[in-house]
């Protein structure tokens, strides 16, 4: 089950991602594109157990979106030990397809 990050700063955030493997999700209740892949995510997150998944509400944490460069939702950074290895960031509709597609590139 996809746990929620807590309001924090890049730093905080960044460093417990050092170990291990994870796909960040960005979303807001208010948006169109992320109530539709919402119900999606859990399939997903079954599909790559390799990966750890997290959610970071964008109204809970604007400040660390910026500093991310998260400019649409929904959008989704993958992690590899602490370094960022892909994004998926936009504000286009995103389907389960694509979301895994990109999934399966990551390096």
């Amino acid at each position: 089950m996809m746990k929620k990050a807590e309001t924090q700063t890049k730093d905080e955030f960044l460093k417990k991602l050092s170990v291990g493997r994870f796909i960040i999700y960005f979303g807001a209740d208010w948006c169109r594109e992320c109530q539709y892949i919402r119900p999606k995510l859990p399939a997903i997150e079954n599909n790559f157990s390799q990966y750890r998944f997290i959610k970071v509400d964008r109204d809970d944490n604007t400040q660390l979106c910026l500093d991310l460069n998260i400019r649409g939702l929904p959008s989704f950074l993958a992690f590899n030990n602490g370094q960022e290895i892909g994004r998926f960031v936009n504000g286009d509709l995103k389907t389960q397809p694509e979301i895994e597609s990109w999934i399966r590139h990551l390096k």
